[in-house]
């Protein structure tokens, strides 16, 4: 099949492009110092009112919180508030650079929730790799927060803490970097698999990469349909399958990929990613940053209008201009200055937005499915080609859309505290993040969020 080429530009061009927004970042940081601030939501008329809102009015509310637990929803803005909770141990594809190397990415993760989804996000980076630290640390900031975000924690310790707060905390814990780029990534692939003229269940997928994000990509595609025993995991040492038997020896502690070598390459196919790629319909990498990670004639030895997703940051693991000229039908990457951004930040807003409007207890797997189904419907709605599998972040319909979808699934499982329809939800998903986008663009307007060089 045929693919739209991105503009003409020369490669020094493309390049210029790529690195345009870390230049613009280093310059930009420093006069903003910093992404996100606190803002008043109630009003006040004059110095009388805090009377009401401190003491000693505020007493009468803090008795009827202790009389009654759940009116803290009610009464206070935990209904709309998160953590983003983070060691700095696995930031973007940097590694381990700490707590305060990882505080831009975290404050970037508030902003999205802000303007994306209308969510207060709180950026929480601790000292400590201890995941029983870790662990513990949320359950004791549980009180004060309507749901949790784990981001950028190296594997394995990621899958346990994530497991033993989904199990143990009474708010939803999420971690985007499994949850959040498994949906999205979902997502994508159901388009692509459309576009290329695929069946879901029959393609041959190749996962380059087997860290937390991978992983559950894969768990999530499989529970959409995609046959395992079609598909190859490869890590640093070569692929997955039982003929792994350092994975098997530490099998304790590296729970889901041993799994993933039990139900993936029955056929025990050894090798690096170059033989695992022949003949596959599929390539999703997530693996080390590039590019020429990935090479050309690897892309020539796929099947028939291969599909590409080269999701590595900040750089993809081959450049998509290259793919393509390589035979790509649909390339994707997880940068938002090429086509197909397959981003988290399509997701997590949404998803926490109809999570948290409903009280939803978890976030279960077929909450994110629903979510991965409303954003590929979406892209469908307006028209699927091979520089188009996925809503842009400025189709802001999505956020409400997934809103609705995760909060109907969600008291379809009988996870929510609230019940709702899907129109209501909508509507107020909808009303709350144009509320948050107005805002925003009226301190602009005025002056309080000044333009950089004034």
């Amino acid at each position: 099949m045929s693919v739209s080429s991105q503009p003409k530009m020369s490669t020094e061009e493309l390049l210029e492009k790529a690195q345009k927004p870390s230049a613009d970042a280093l310059k930009l940081h420093p006069f903003y110092k910093g992404k996100t601030q606190t803002a008043l939501r109630c009003r006040v008329r004059d110095f009388n009112d805090f009377a009401i809102w401190y003491t000693p009015g505020v007493a009468a509310v803090c008795k009827a919180i202790e009389a009654e637990p759940e009116l803290i929803y009610e009464y206070t803005n935990k209904w709309n508030t998160i953590i983003v909770v983070s060691d700095g141990t696995r930031v973007l594809g940097l590694g381990d650079i700490g707590p305060k190397g990882g505080m831009p990415v975290m404050e970037g993760k508030a902003l999205l929730y802000k303007y994306l989804g209308g969510v207060d996000a709180v950026p929480i980076l601790l000292d400590t790799k201890d995941a029983d630290k870790i662990i513990e640390t949320v359950l004791m900031l549980q009180p004060a927060f309507g749901g949790v975000n784990l981001e950028d924690i190296s594997q394995p310790k990621c899958f346990r803490i994530l497991d033993t707060l989904r199990e143990k905390a009474e708010i939803p814990v999420w971690h985007d970097d499994q949850q959040g780029t498994a949906s999205v990534t979902l997502a994508g692939l159901i388009n692509a698999v459309k576009v290329v003229g695929k069946q879901f269940k029959d393609i041959k997928i190749v996962f380059s990469g087997a860290g937390a994000a991978n992983i559950a990509c894969a768990r999530l595609i499989f529970a959409y349909g995609a046959n395992p025993a079609n598909c190859i995991m490869l890590d640093s040492k070569g692929t997955l399958g039982m003929h792994r038997q350092d994975i098997c020896e530490l099998r304790d502690t590296y729970i889901a990929k041993w799994n993933m070598c039990q139900i993936t390459n029955p056929k025990g196919q050894q090798g690096s990613l170059d033989a695992a790629m022949k003949d596959a319909d599929v390539l999703i990498a997530l693996s080390a940053p590039g590019p020429d990670i990935i090479k050309p004639e690897w892309i020539r030895s796929m099947a028939k209008d291969p599909i590409v997703f080269v999701c590595a940051n900040p750089v993809p693991e081959m450049w998509p201009w290259v793919a393509q000229e390589a035979g790509a039908a649909v390339v994707a990457t997880g940068r938002s200055d090429f086509p197909n951004q397959i981003n988290n930040s399509l997701g997590f807003p949404g998803i926490f937005r109809g999570t948290l409007d409903v009280r939803a207890r978890t976030i279960t797997d077929e909450m994110v499915i629903a979510a991965s189904e409303a954003l590929a419907g979406l892209a469908e709605e307006k028209g699927l080609s091979p520089n188009y599998i996925i809503p842009n972040m400025d189709d802001w319909e999505i956020f409400p859309r997934e809103a609705a979808a995760v909060a109907m699934k969600a008291i379809e499982q009988q996870v929510a505290r609230l019940n709702t329809t899907y129109q209501e939800e909508y509507d107020r998903a909808a009303t709350i993040i144009r509320a948050s986008r107005d805002m925003t663009h009226m301190m602009m307007r005025e002056g309080f969020i000044p333009e950089a060089g004034d």
